[in-house]
C-alpha cells in the first residue's frame, strides 16, 4: 500500500494512484487538475475547476480502489471483468480558498463539492478506508470529518493551535494522525488525543504509517517530514507511553516532497520507502522496524536524472513508486505540465545510479481523442473567419484546395499579399512627401508585427530583414507590444542568432532585445525551462562583457599616455618662453649698445602680447606702435641705467 500522505502548500501535488499506479494525478502552476494514464502515458484527463486561479489547489488524495457502478461505462469493460475488478475513481482536492473538490474519474467530472467548513485554505486531505469519510486540515487550525455520502460536514474540532500541515489515518482505520509543529494521534471514535509526540522545529509537511499491527504490541510505526528538515523522522507508539522522541532517522539530501513505502506486516518485514526529495533526487531505503537505532540510516540507493546534452544538466523527479518488484520504481519526471512516466529496474546494489534522458521540453500535450473537446470545424471556401488578434490582420482560412484557388482569383479581396506589404513599408527612409496617407504612419506597426509573425512562422529571412533594419524606438516598442504570447519565443531564439553574427547587426538586435525583456518579462517568468531555452543568449553576453573590463582599462592606460605626451609638447614651449623672459628680467649690461640690442626681445614680446590682447586692431596701427616704442623706451632705459651707475660710482667711493 502506498500513499502521498499530504504535500506542502508551498510544492505542487503529484500523486499515484493506488494499488495498480495506472493514473498520475497533478496540479500544475495553471491551476488545472491534470490525470496522465501511466500505462499509455498520455493525458487521461484535464478538468479546470471554476476558481482554478483564485483559489489554487494546495494537495491531493486519491480515494480507495472501489468497484464502479456506472452503466454506460459497464458495456466498455465486459471483455476486462477479471482484470479490472476495482478501480481508483474518486480524488480529493483541498484549495485555498477553503474548500474541498471531489473529482470522479470514472464520470470525467466532478463528483461534489465539501465547502462551508474551513476559513482558511486547506493543507490536507486524507480518506478513510472506508471511501465514505474524508477528513481535511487547514490554516484555521481545525479538522473535519467529511460524510460523502451527504456531502456535509460529520464533525469537527480543533487540532492545534497552530495550523494543521499534515494527516494520515491507520490502516484500520481507528487512529488518525494530525501535524502542526506537534504530532497529535487522535482515536477516530472520541475524538481524542491518544498520543502527542514532538520533534521537529518546523512546519510537518508528511506523515504515513509504515507498519499494520495494533499499537497495544509495540509494533505500530509512522514517520514524518518536515519542511527544511533533511532527515525522515519514525516514531514509535509504545504500550507505556515512552515514545517521546524518534527511534530511527533516514538521511536525506532535502526536504521530502513526495514520500511511497510497502508497509511491514511483521517484524521479519522490512519497511520499503521511496523518498523524491525537493531537489529532484529519490532515495531508496529498507529497513527492519524493531526498536531504536542511534545512528541516522543513509539510503540503500540514490538515483539521479539528467538530460544528454554535452554539459548535462539535471532532470528533477516529481514522484516514485514503489512495485511488488523489489527492483521496479515508477518514476515522473520533467515538469509538472508534462510529466515523463517510465518504469525503471534499479540495481540497488550500487550505492548512485544516474540515469540519463532525452527530455523534449515542448510543452504540447498529447491527448486521447476520446478525452478531447476540441472540435475542428468543416470551413466554407468563401466564409471569412474573424478571429481575436492584432489589428487588421484577418487569419488564414484552412479549407480545400480548390478554396485557396478561388481566392487567389479573386479580385475584391482587400487584404495586402506580403511582397506588397514589403514594398510599401520603407524601412530605411521616412516618407515626407505632402500626398502620402496619413494613416500609414499608425498602421505602420500593425503590419510590422503581423510581417514579424509571419517571418517568424516561416523562417523567411527577407522578411526578417526588413523588419530588424528598423532604428526608431518607438516602432520596435509597440511592434513587441503587439507581439501574441506565442511568438515571443521564437523571436527570442531569432535575435540570439543574430547576436552572434556580425556587431553592426548585433547593435540593432540589442534594442529589440530590450524591448521583448520590457514588455514580456511576466510571460518569461511563467515558463518552467527558461534558464534552458535562454542558455546560449546567457553565455553570449558573459563572454562579450568580459572584454569589455579589459579593454576598459586598456583606454584608460592609452588616455593617460596621451595626455601625457600632449602635455610635455606644451611643457617644452611654456619653458622657452619663460626662459627668454627671465633673461631679459634678471642679466642687463651697462653698455648703451648692449641695452639698445637686447631691448628687441622684450619688444617683440610686448608686441605678441598687445596683439593677444587687441584681437581686432588693424595692422596700420600696430606698425605705429612698434615705431613708436622703441624710441620711448630705450630713452627711458638709459636714463634709468645713468642713474644706476651714479649710485654705484658713490656707493664705492
Amino acid at each position: 500500500m502506498a500513499a502521498d500522505a499530504g504535500s506542502s502548500p508551498l510544492q505542487l501535488p503529484c500523486v499515484f494512484s493506488p494499488k495498480s499506479r495506472q493514473y498520475l494525478a497533478l496540479c500544475a502552476q495553471d491551476g488545472r487538475l491534470r490525470i496522465w494514464n501511466t500505462d499509455s502515458k498520455t493525458l487521461h484527463q484535464e478538468y479546470v475547476p471554476s476558481a482554478h486561479l483564485s483559489a489554487t489547489c494546495t494537495c491531493i488524495a486519491w480515494g480507495p480502489c472501489r468497484t464502479v457502478k456506472e452503466g454506460p461505462r459497464r458495456k466498455k469493460r465486459k471483455s476486462e471483468v477479471d482484470q479490472v475488478e476495482e478501480k481508483a475513481d474518486l480524488l480529493a482536492m483541498g484549495t485555498a480558498a477553503g474548500t474541498v473538490l471531489i473529482y470522479s474519474t470514472a464520470k470525467g467530472a466532478l463528483h461534489c463539492t465539501l465547502d462551508g467548513g474551513h476559513s482558511g485554505g486547506v493543507n490536507c486531505v486524507q480518506w478513510h478506508p472506508d471511501d465514505s469519510f474524508l477528513y481535511s486540515g487547514s490554516d484555521d487550525t481545525n479538522i473535519i470529518e467529511w460524510d460523502l455520502q451527504t456531502g456535509k460536514m460529520r464533525s469537527k474540532w480543533k487540532a492545534d493551535r497552530a495550523a494543521v500541515t499534515s494527516l494520515c489515518v491507520s490502516h484500520d482505520g481507528k487512529l488518525l494522525l494530525s501535524a502542526g509543529q506537534i504530532i497529535k494521534m487522535w482515536d477516530l471514535d472520541t475524538k481524542e488525543v491518544y498520543r502527542k509526540f514532538t520533534g521537529h522545529s518546523t512546519a510537518v509537511t508528511t506523515l504515513s504509517f509504515a507498519t499494520t499491527r495494533p499499537p497495544d504490541s509495540n509494533g505500530l510505526y509512522f514517520l514524518s517530514g518536515a519542511a527544511h528538515d533533511r532527515l525522515l523522522s519514525v516514531w514509535q507508539v509504545r504500550e507505556d507511553g515512552k515514545d517521546k522522541n524518534s527511534v530511527v532517522s533516514f538521511t536525506l539530501t532535502d526536504e521530502p516532497q513526495h514520500i511511497d513505502l510497502v508497509t511491514s506486516n511483521s517484524k521479519e518485514e522490512a519497511v520499503r520507502l521511496a523518498v523524491v526529495c525537493k531537489d529532484g533526487q529519490l532515495h531508496l531505503f529498507e529497513h527492519f522496524l524493531n526498536g531504536p537505532c542511534k545512528k541516522p540510516l543513509s539510503p540503500l540507493c540514490t538515483v539521479q536524472m539528467s538530460d544528454t546534452k554535452d554539459s548535462p544538466v539535471p532532470i528533477p523527479l516529481l514522484a516514485a513508486a514503489l512495485r511488488a518488484d523489489t527492483r521496479t520504481v515508477l518514476l515522473a519526471y520533467g515538469n509538472h505540465l508534462q510529466p515523463v512516466m517510465e518504469r525503471v529496474e534499479i540495481n540497488t546494489a550500487e550505492r548512485h545510479v544516474c540515469l540519463t534522458r532525452d527530455v523534449q521540453t515542448s510543452l504540447s500535450l498529447s491527448m486521447e481523442t476520446t478525452v478531447s473537446k476540441v472540435k475542428t470545424p468543416i470551413v466554407n471556401a468563401k466564409g471569412r473567419v474573424l478571429v481575436p488578434g492584432l489589428p487588421g490582420h484577418q487569419a488564414p482560412v484552412k479549407g480545400t484546395s480548390q478554396g485557396s484557388e478561388k481566392r487567389k482569383k479573386d479580385t475584391d479581396t482587400k487584404e495586402m499579399s506580403i511582397a506588397e506589404r514589403l514594398g510599401e513599408i520603407d524601412l530605411s527612409t521616412v516618407s515626407t512627401e505632402k500626398g502620402a496617407p496619413k494613416g500609414t504612419a499608425s498602421l505602420q506597426t500593425d503590419n510590422f508585427a503581423v510581417l514579424l509573425v509571419q517571418g517568424l512562422e516561416s523562417n523567411d529571412a527577407n522578411i526578417l530583414n526588413k523588419v530588424f533594419q528598423t532604428r526608431k524606438e518607438m516602432v520596435i516598442k509597440k511592434t513587441v507590444a503587439r507581439l501574441p504570447l506565442s511568438a515571443v519565443l521564437p523571436l527570442v531564439e531569432e535575435i540570439t542568432k543574430r547576436l552572434q553574427g556580425h556587431p553592426f547587426t548585433a547593435v540593432l538586435m540589442v534594442r529589440w532585445l530590450k524591448a521583448v525583456l520590457m514588455h514580456h518579462t511576466s510571460y518569461l517568468a511563467s515558463l518552467p525551462d527558461l534558464v534552458t531555452q535562454l542558455g546560449v543568449l546567457y553565455h553570449m553576453i558573459e563572454s562579450r562583457v568580459k572584454m569589455f573590463h579589459k579593454l576598459t582599462k586598456l583606454h584608460g592606460k592609452l588616455y593617460l599616455l596621451m595626455t601625457q605626451v600632449a602635455t610635455s609638447d606644451s611643457s617644452n614651449s611654456v619653458t622657452d618662453v619663460d626662459h627668454t623672459a627671465k633673461l631679459v628680467y634678471e642679466e642687463e649690461s651697462s653698455d648703451e649698445d648692449e641695452a639698445s640690442g637686447d631691448e628687441g626681445l622684450p619688444d617683440d614680446d610686448s608686441d605678441n602680447w598687445e596683439e593677444e590682447e587687441t584681437m581686432k586692431e588693424d595692422e596700420e596701427d600696430q606698425a605705429d606702435e612698434e615705431d613708436e616704442d622703441p624710441d620711448s623706451r630705450t630713452e627711458s632705459k638709459a636714463n634709468g641705467e645713468e642713474d644706476m651707475e651714479h649710485e654705484n660710482e658713490s656707493e664705492e667711493e
